[in-house]
């Protein structure tokens, strides 16, 4: 061990402790609050609903705590536990090929790690989301879903870490550049196969069949400039009972997915509402701006990496006996999020800055009265609680508190 093993697992325990903390808090706060519906919300919500959404977060929560020690104890046998080195003496002996056998340990160790976390997820869809009346998947489609990601992780992953490491071998000192646009050039690639290649393999898309409501999401596009290969309903029902709505893919190739769920909860107008938020995000160029600024720590973290691969004390103060690249993208990978833990505030606070600003531009094209009506729906089917922590939400919500998106959508409201 050197002086960055101490910095490691000082900034790995910090890192568990302060989402263990959080996780405390938001347990603490929401049970506080469980007795009663939040002002906002009263006649809107019933109590009922609103503890289970109680009960509903604290189960997810002490979930929350449970997966974060495993991770950090997985992190800590693969680094200074050497778990690392035994699948790299391993894949040397499955396969001569140097390059093959460092792609194969990292694929290994994904794989390990899918596998600890699996029990977390089983309880999750089985236990959790079961006892709260959300799961509709089978053993059955769990055991589907779980193969048919393993197989696209083994079809896109493995040739993207072979060029990835690859590149790190051949290209030079300036391997770091060549890395980064490889990778912008995949996600690129992967968003615009999204909507009619991958996601498919998962759900069934099918085009929405109301025609007065597709007459007036089509004048909506209109209005926004808003072009789309069309309007799909989602089988979301077919593992889960929670709704949501969401346009992907890019360029010519953008699709607007609705799943059943939120269609059979919202009246046309809370729909038109929620897609008109949705739009705001494309209208105030929000999906360019997290793309510019991906690419950019991407580039970050690549020049980082370049120089991080030629110190031996990188790999020295993380237990890695063989120094090579694979063994350096994948401590990267691994590592990383634990010094960036403490830097999730500024993404949550940009993300909600962009959901304001959705909600204001929805407000142009709808009523905000209709989006306050959806939300409330949303909140209530999905048993979101009215009442997080607000250090916690800090740190991991990407929208605004229920009763701050409330309160701010009220006052672009000119009705009321």
């Amino acid at each position: 061990m050197n002086e960055f093993s101490y910095l490691f697992l000082v900034f790995l325990i910090a890192s568990m402790l302060l989402k263990i903390w959080l996780n405390r808090r938001q347990i603490a706060h929401i049970t506080k609050h469980r007795g009663e519906v939040p002002v906002d919300f009263k006649g809107k919500i019933d109590l009922k609903a609103h503890q289970k959404a109680a009960d509903y977060t604290v189960e997810k929560t002490r979930l929350s705590t449970v997966s974060t020690i495993i991770a950090s104890v997985l992190l800590i046998l693969l680094t200074l536990g050497g778990l690392i080195n035994v699948l790299t003496l391993q894949s040397q002996n499955w396969i001569s090929h140097p390059l093959w056998s460092g792609v194969v340990m990292i694929l290994c160790v994904f794989i390990l790690s899918h596998l600890i976390e699996l029990p977390v997820q089983l309880y999750q869809t089985f236990k959790v989301e079961q006892q709260y009346g959300f799961n509709r998947t089978s053993l059955g489609q769990f055991i589907k879903d779980q193969c048919l990601q393993l197989g696209l992780m083994l079809v896109i992953g493995l040739p993207l870490l072979y060029a990835l490491v690859w590149i790190m071998g051949a290209m030079g000192d300036y391997w770091w550049l060549y890395a980064w646009l490889l990778t912008i050039g995949f996600t690129f690639f992967m968003t615009w196969l999204l909507p009619t290649v991958i996601a498919p393999l998962f759900n069934t898309f099918t085009p929405l069949e109301d025609e007065q409501l597709k007459q007036r999401i089509q004048q909506l596009l209109e209005r926004c400039g808003f072009n789309s290969k069309g309007v799909y309903v989602m089988d979301g029902s077919r593992r889960s009972g929670h709704g949501n709505a969401y346009f992907t893919g890019v360029g010519k190739n953008k699709r607007i997915v609705f799943y059943d769920t939120l269609l059979n909860s919202l009246n046309a107008d809370e729909i038109e509402a929620v897609l008109a938020h949705e739009l705001g995000h494309f209208k105030c160029k929000h999906i360019n701006k997290q793309m510019l600024v991906s690419s950019l720590v991407t580039l970050l973290g690549f020049a980082l990496l370049g120089w991080l691969n030629q110190q031996p004390w990188f790999f020295d103060g993380l237990g890695i006996l063989q120094i090579n690249n694979a063994a350096a993208l994948l401590l990267f990978i691994i590592v990383t999020p634990i010094f960036t833990t403490f830097l999730q505030p500024l993404g949550s606070h940009l993300q909600r800055k962009f959901e304001f600003e959705a909600d204001a531009f929805a407000s142009t094209m709808t009523k905000p009265g209709f989006l306050i009506q959806a939300l409330v729906k949303l909140y209530r089917d999905n048993a979101s609680t009215l009442t997080p922590d607000p250090i916690y939400s800090g740190f991991h919500h990407s929208h605004p508190p229920a009763g701050v998106r409330i309160n701010h959508l009220k006052t672009l409201d000119s009705s009321t």
